[in-house]
């Protein structure tokens, strides 16, 4: 207990002694709350501090704030007790925040089924009336999530309407069409394109609100992390995202894959799976640090479960042999023995493992039986890397080398799988390397990034073959920015 000179807690003082005289608590109930609220003073002194017969020091004199206050809250919110320093604004009630805030605590107790509803009401304290569009697992199709109260919609196609390019470029557009002013805005989680957010504004004079347009941006990144990090909680997200059902093999391999799309200040990595819904034995795998960069695809040998077994299996031995610290060899070497302890027989997996240092552009990278990586360069391949090839994983444990390649930023690196390269078209005749390499460099050309480079390159080796592939097929594709 302390005496001071008279000042601002004062004001305070009276303030509480006001607060007190209609909070309707006793002496002993609003000493109990303060308590609770961590005081020390005991009883007495705080009847002497209100009495002003003595002052309590600053901290108790806002614990008792806070004690009144929270109790004049339940009653009214007209009288509030001052505080001895100046405290942030309170929450706010209305605005993007508050639809922002809104939307994340409600989230936190709801089924992935509610996340629509939610965005509803989080859009119209901002004045929109939203739906949410995810994308297909093909990137083909646009399909509306349930639960907007909107009417039925047919799916929006990725190539040759608006929305499609949305998510295409990932840039925000405004549209009339069919006398609906409405914003078209990309739903990203990080790098990763998840569909397209529609937010349907009071009239066409909104369209160029740039205002409007950021707090709509906010939303729908918002949106598109809770569609990320609750879509595992349940189906409707990935039930949607469906447009055929997946073989057992398919449901292994994706759910070992990261993101489909990852992206740091300097680097980009997109990757993408075919056949989507039956793929048994291809997988790709990569992680991102300020340092380094990792990157695997891995092929097994034949198809359906078995192959989805074997290389998840390869996949989660080189995951974890990188996780624990240990290098390209010893992520090889991984692979290696857990394919050959596990599976019996001349069972093997072919792949590339590479991990690049940043700082130098120093690639190592292990080569098993697989198609060569290629390098591009200033919009056009100028190498395969195909150094240190080696048997595919599981053949041999022993007496290989790590090969190494030093990129520049500005470089692309694609790996893929044969079946990229090996669909062929009704006559016969193959992709092909060549075929390969011409796409990418128009691709560079275009200006494509990566997610879409690999999109369209994947649609262009499904045409080939007539949309059916025989193969697994995939691409992961990795771009060092030019600085």
């Amino acid at each position: 207990m302390t005496t001071s000179p008279r000042g601002p807690a004062d004001g305070q003082r009276a303030g509480l002694q006001a607060a007190f005289r209609h909070a309707d608590l006793t002496l002993e109930q609003l000493w109990l709350r303060y308590f609770q609220l961590g005081g020390n003073a005991d009883l007495l002194d705080v009847e002497a501090h209100l009495d002003g017969l003595v002052r309590l020091p600053d901290p108790d004199g806002d614990l008792l704030a806070v004690a009144l206050n929270e109790r004049l809250d339940e009653l009214t919110a007209a009288r509030r007790v001052p505080y001895s320093r100046a405290l942030r604004p309170p929450r706010p009630t209305s605005g993007p925040l508050a639809a922002l805030l809104h939307l994340l605590e409600a989230a936190r107790h709801a089924p992935p089924d509610r996340i629509v509803p939610l965005a509803v009401r989080a859009g119209r304290i901002l004045g929109v009336d939203v739906a949410v569009h995810v994308v297909d697992h093909e990137q083909r199709h646009l399909i509306r999530l349930p639960g907007d109260g909107l009417p039925p919609t047919e799916p929006l196609a990725v190539d040759g309407t608006l929305p499609g390019r949305v998510y295409q470029t990932t840039d925000l557009l405004p549209s009339e069409a069919g006398g609906v002013p409405r914003l078209w805005v990309p739903l990203l989680d990080g790098a990763d394109r998840l569909g397209v957010l529609e937010a349907r504004v009071a009239g066409a004079h909104d369209l160029e609100d740039p205002v409007l347009r950021e707090q709509c941006g906010w939303l729908a990144s918002l949106v598109a992390h809770l569609l990320s990090s609750m879509g595992v909680y349940g189906d409707v997200l990935e039930r949607t995202r469906r447009s055929v059902p997946r073989s057992p093999s398919a449901e292994l391999v994706w759910e070992q894959l990261p993101p489909l799309t990852a992206a740091t200040d300097s680097f980009v990595l997109a990757g993408l799976l075919e056949p989507s819904a039956h793929v048994g034995g291809d997988a790709f795998d990569y992680a991102l640090s300020a340092d380094t960069v990792s990157m695997s695809v891995l092929d097994a040998m034949g198809h359906g479960l078995g192959a989805g077994l074997m290389v998840a299996a390869a996949l989660a031995a080189a995951r974890s042999a990188r996780r624990d610290g240990r290098g390209i060899h010893d992520q090889a070497r991984a692979v290696d023995e857990v394919v050959a302890g596990t599976f019996p027989g001349s069972a093997f997996v072919t792949g590339v493992l590479a991990e690049l240092d940043v700082a130098s552009g120093r690639l190592r990278y292990v080569r098993a039986g697989h198609p060569p990586p290629l390098l591009l360069r200033d919009g056009r391949v100028v190498k395969e890397l195909s150094g240190a090839g080696r048997v595919p994983f599981g053949i041999e444990t022993t007496g290989f080398a790590v090969a190494e390649e030093v990129l520049e930023p500005g470089d692309w690196l694609v790996l893929y799988t044969d079946g990229v390269t090996e669909a062929r078209d009704a006559s016969g005749r193959w992709f092909g390397e060549h075929r390969l390499a011409e796409f990418l460099a128009r691709a560079a050309a275009a200006g494509q990034p990566p997610p879409e480079t690999v999109r369209r390159l994947m649609r262009a080796v499904l045409d080939h073959q007539g949309g059916v592939l025989q193969d697994d097929a995939s691409i992961l594709m990795a771009c060092w920015a030019a600085r």
